[in-house]
């Protein structure tokens, strides 16, 4: 018999960054929350996405500054990895962030209960499956984040050696020779980043005309011809139709009759939402013909009182974003009016080398959207902490309104490839939200010598007048 299930005011399913940032911060508002999760809170993003992605991307750059380090006049000798010392230091990261999780969680008196959990009629979740045995809760309010799942193509049964997916590659203990990345997009570019960095043969095949679909072109032509300097093999606007295997490596076949050999295929084709183990009977939850969740712009279901956040709905799967919509739906239960999050103004990161950061419209996107735009690019060839540090290549593109007399108005896009943009968006996605001018963000100091001079530089040609440009 399952007992009287328990009340909440608030039932969040998944433990993912979109459903832990609800429940963190309901329950930092006095809410008394519950939270299920099916594997380990912190969900793919901490344990097998975001943060191992990018523990794996330091080890990257680290080799890479070892094997420069005679151009500083240090003899440091030829580098070597060790790959199981990398995913020791890697699972070290990981379980010192899971704890602090964890505690903070118990800290602010969630509830973690251990299992699957799907929604049914009236707000009632049922949990199975888990060590929390199974238990029934209700909630006042319910939020979906069950997440997502990789995808794979058809004909790529995944072995975890000869076939892999970002679940398994994140995992492996030594490097293959030979390596054939499915997919040029954001999680792609990364792997084949990294594995050509350590040494890696590798190739890239897209099936859209270029790697990177998502950036503004000029971006994504630097790191294209970074990838070409480095010996990454990318293929665009092929269509991948199947693999043969022999023994322990594998022919991939894709294009018109053309094959490449290797050790392993890494399956980058995006990720696909988690929701077929919801439940979902007897309420007016609908799901899209692709398995999202539906909801309203302020992120409602069909089902009074119950929201969906993260990568179980429509929208960019990026962890920062499922903490944005954790945080608005809160404010909406309390009444607070919270402003929706603008999809096309989110901040964008990706940790290849050179690493892409962007917030905002392209130049195609703002035409597109009816602008008449004037953009500036500046390189950080020109920057004299660029050259300190050894890493010139890349570029800031600042897409503004055109005014009449032909400088920058509104800023409407902010893109940077190069050395640490990653950590120099702030400014560029500030700039942006608040809709600020060219003219008043020009009026802002740049500290010398940094890297965000070359920002400065690109919105301050845009006034018409430059420094160093």
């Amino acid at each position: 018999m399952v007992p009287t299930a328990e009340q909440f005011d608030l039932v969040v399913i998944g433990g993912g960054p979109a459903g832990y940032a609800a429940a963190l911060y309901g329950a930092g508002a006095g809410m008394n929350v519950a939270m299920v999760e099916m594997a380990k809170v912190g969900g793919t993003c901490l344990h097998i996405g975001c943060i191992p992605a990018k523990e794996l991307l330091e080890t990257a750059a680290v080799y890479r500054a070892v094997s420069h380090a005679a151009e500083f006049g240090i003899t440091a000798g030829e580098p070597s990895v060790d790959f199981s010392v990398t995913q020791t230091r890697k699972q070290g990261v990981i379980d010192k962030l899971f704890a602090g999780l964890q505690g903070l969680l118990k800290h602010r008196k969630v509830t973690v209960y251990d299992g699957i959990g799907s929604l049914h009629a009236n707000r009632t979740v049922k949990v199975i499956g888990g060590e929390s045995g199974d238990v029934e809760l209700t909630g006042t309010n319910v939020v979906i984040a069950a997440g997502s799942a990789v995808r794979t193509l058809p004909g790529f049964d995944v072995d975890g050696s000869l076939v892999v997916t970002s679940d398994e590659v994140l995992a492996i203990d030594t490097l293959p020779k030979r390596a054939a990345v499915i997919g040029g997009g954001a999680i792609g570019c990364e792997f084949a980043s990294m594995m050509a960095d350590l040494g890696t043969e590798v190739t890239i095949l897209e099936y859209a005309p270029k790697i990177l679909p998502g950036c503004d072109e000029d971006a994504a032509k630097v790191v294209a011809r970074s990838f070409k300097k480095r010996k990454i093999d990318v293929l665009t606007g092929v269509k991948v139709t199947g693999h043969t295997p022999n023994g322990a490596e594998t022919t991939v076949e894709f294009g018109d009759g053309q094959s490449v050999t290797v050790d392993m295929v890494v399956m980058s084709v995006g990720r696909r939402p988690r929701s077929e183990l919801l439940g979902l009977d007897g309420t007016a939850v609908t799901l899209d013909d692709r398995g999202f969740v539906q909801v309203d712009e302020r992120l409602r279901t069909a089902e009074d009182g119950v929201y969906a956040i993260g990568d179980i709905i429509d929208t960019a799967q990026l962890a920062h974003v499922g903490f944005a919509e954790g945080i608005f739906i809160i404010k909406e239960i309390l009444g607070e009016q919270p402003i929706p999050v603008d999809y096309t103004k989110v901040p964008w990161c990706i940790y290849c080398y050179p690493e892409v950061a962007f917030a905002g419209l392209t130049e195609a996107g703002a035409i597109d959207a009816g602008y008449e735009v004037v953009t500036s690019t500046h390189r950080f060839a020109g920057n004299g902490r660029a050259m300190i540090v050894g890493e010139t290549e890349g570029l800031v593109k600042v897409i503004a309104e055109k005014r009449a007399d032909g400088t920058g108005g509104k800023i409407l896009g902010v893109h940077m490839v190069g050395p640490w943009v990653t950590e120099q968006l702030g400014q560029g996605y500030l700039a942006v939200n608040w809709e600020a001018t060219v003219d008043e963000v020009a009026e802002f100091i740049q500290p010398h010598p940094t890297m965000s001079e070359t920002f400065g530089e690109t919105i301050l040609s845009l006034t018409g007048r430059s420094l160093h440009g």
